[in-house]
């Protein structure tokens, strides 16, 4: 995780306890494709479960057992299956669970304000989900800070090492933190999660993203010198522009110890757009690190296979498993939205 007593936020690469996911539900915004979008919930329930303890939230009994027979029809590991009965308005727990900065010895859980991704969304259960998570004990002893901050965990990406990387697009709108100075949010983001230093990224985003270009749909640590970052191949795509100035940036970007990393693209697929006709947010950026093993999100596109191939390149001791996340992206979110893990000095109860 990191060398030092020092606690920053812990990278998604450190082994693990938990990841928790939110189960979707009839009279979510999931309901005209609850089918397929549960299907896709049970691929990422099985291969979490096969490595370590899935945590879901879930609406009141009956959803329970409905979600439990599923799982056992997919022959999930329930006995590394945790449930959390609660309200939640969205199933993005990336944005609404606790972040953990963390060192080798222990661990403390970091509740932010959320606001519904500026105020876009109804959020007030969301905005207490942190909370409820921990009054529940299944995250044992580990103590919880509330930072009076809006700030949500798709947003932020740490090398486990002082780096955070994030974007002046999501940080500096005036939908969060508008009585904050661009100084003060860069102080706020080093103090809270213990960082050293900021790398803003000042172009890139992803047509049909609502949440003012998180970094998760954009660019991503694999290690400490490693970035996979979402690429265009394509100059008659209206995104080729952003993505181009976003690559130009991190070429521009240093390690701590001042050498340039090692980037690896990811070319987003083929436009999918939804019946209304936007365009949706789909990258392969939005992928989820587990232990032994990263959660790949596919398009049934020819650009997955390039994807997986890349990824694996990142993490040579990881499983590779793609996740179809057509139903996913149908609600302007994937893979790494609708997760959030938990490093093993959280110990999941």
């Amino acid at each position: 995780m990191t060398s030092s007593l020092l606690s920053v936020l812990a990278p998604e690469w450190a082994e693990q306890s938990a990841v928790l996911i939110a189960w979707p539900y009839s009279k979510g915004d999931f309901n005209r494709w609850l089918n397929a979008v549960e299907e896709t919930y049970d691929l990422i329930a099985l291969e979490i479960s096969r490595r370590e303890t899935v945590i879901i939230v879930c609406q009141d009994d009956v959803h329970q057992k409905h979600i439990r027979q599923r799982l056992t029809a997919c022959a999930a590991n329930l006995g590394r299956v945790r449930f959390a009965q609660m309200p939640y308005d969205d199933v993005w727990v990336r944005d609404t669970a606790p972040l953990t900065l963390a060192n080798e010895q222990s661990a403390k859980l970091i509740d932010f304000r959320f606001n519904g991704w500026g105020g876009k969304y109804p959020h007030e259960a969301d905005a207490q989900l942190a909370q409820r998570l921990y009054t529940t004990g299944l995250l044992g002893d580990t103590p919880i800070n509330r930072v009076d901050f809006i700030l949500e965990g798709g947003s932020v990406e740490s090398d486990g090492e002082g780096t955070i990387m994030t974007t002046g697009r999501c940080l500096f709108n005036p939908n969060r933190n508008s009585e904050l100075t661009r100084e003060q949010i860069e102080n706020r983001l080093k103090t809270s999660l213990g960082a050293r230093r900021i790398l803003w990224l000042d172009h890139g985003y992803a047509e049909g993203d609502d949440t003012d270009a998180h970094i998760d749909t954009l660019a991503r640590f694999c290690s400490p010198d490693t970035i996979a970052y979402t690429a265009c191949d394509n100059s008659n795509d209206s995104l080729y522009g952003e993505f181009n100035a976003m690559e130009n940036q991190l070429r521009t970007f240093l390690t701590s110890t001042g050498q340039p990393y090692r980037l690896i693209p990811l070319n987003i697929p083929k436009p999918i757009y939804s019946e209304e006709g936007d365009r949706l947010p789909a990258t392969y950026a939005n992928f989820l690190i587990i232990n032994e093993a990263v959660l790949v999100p596919v398009y049934d596109d020819p650009a997955d296979s390039e994807a997986l191939e890349r990824l694996a390149d990142c993490f040579p001791d990881r499983e590779i498993i793609g996740i179809p996340c057509i139903p996913l992206i149908r609600q302007y979110g994937s893979l790494h939205c609708m997760t959030m893990q938990f490093p093993k000095t959280v110990r999941v109860t």
